[in-house]
């Protein structure tokens, strides 16, 4: 029995979702629970992208800092035809950052689609 005069609390229904939320971030996760695979699933589709972006990104930022250097040619140094150059060099690595990008993207999810679809299976199955 519990004793009369033990003072009781229950946590309303929004503190236990906030308690229940940070209780799981500290249970251990096995693979084989769902809650893993659906965590290995968004990080595999997560990866995809971020891969992607990376290369886009640090496309973009060499194709800007050559076109710039381009530029500088021209403007400052007065080397036109150098600049030019130069320029159109900067441009055509960032022409090629979106195609880079869907390249990744198309091959990346290639690569992962098996892994994606058994896991994906075995947590539409139960």
């Amino acid at each position: 029995m519990s004793d009369p005069n033990a003072f009781t609390y229950n946590y309303s229904a929004k503190e236990q979702a906030e308690i229940k939320k940070i209780r799981e971030k500290y249970a251990p996760r096995t693979v084989d629970s769902p809650e893993g695979k659906l965590e290995r699933v968004r990080r595999l589709d997560a990866s995809v992208t971020q891969k992607a972006t990376a290369w886009a990104l640090a496309l973009g930022v060499i194709g800007t800092l050559v076109l710039g250097i381009g530029m500088c040619c021209c403007l400052v140094r007065e080397q036109f035809f150098l600049g030019i150059l130069i320029g159109l060099l900067g441009t055509l690595t960032l022409a090629l950052a979106y195609p880079v990008y869907t390249l990744i993207i198309a091959r990346e999810r290639k690569r992962i689609a098996p892994e994606i679809l058994q896991l994906t299976d075995e947590l539409m199955q139960k």
